[in-house]
């Protein structure tokens, strides 16, 4: 063990993760602004099904406290997405309430899937 060395790492896979992601974001925002109304009208259909499976899936689960909690969230992280298209609120608040919106609900489908 004295003499053993160890190989040096860096951080640079995490790194480049990061920036994918980054990458990927800013590319998607930056096409939704181009588009702003003609997306965010056409993502209201698909991210209020996905709220309304959601929505079921919690009451089909029981009325407990915690899944009325989170139909509330859910319902007003759809709401808060409608609104904001319908205010015209600028596009990156628009965008990341569309993200939030849809990743809360599949969240929410998948963990009471199993």
């Amino acid at each position: 063990m004295k003499n053993s060395e160890t190989i040096p790492m860096t951080n640079s896979g995490n790194k480049n993760k990061t920036q994918g992601f980054k990458k990927v974001y800013n590319n998607l925002l930056t096409e939704f602004k181009r588009e702003q109304m003609g997306y965010a009208s056409i993502a209201i259909i698909p991210q209020s099904c996905i709220g309304a499976v959601a929505a079921m899936m919690l009451l089909l689960s029981g009325l407990t406290i915690i899944n009325l909690i989170l139909l509330f969230v859910v319902t007003m992280l759809c709401m808060a997405y409608t609104g904001a298209v319908l205010a015209q609120f600028k596009s990156k608040t628009t965008f990341n309430l569309l993200i939030l919106s849809v990743v809360f609900s599949c969240i929410v489908i998948i963990a009471h899937l199993f």
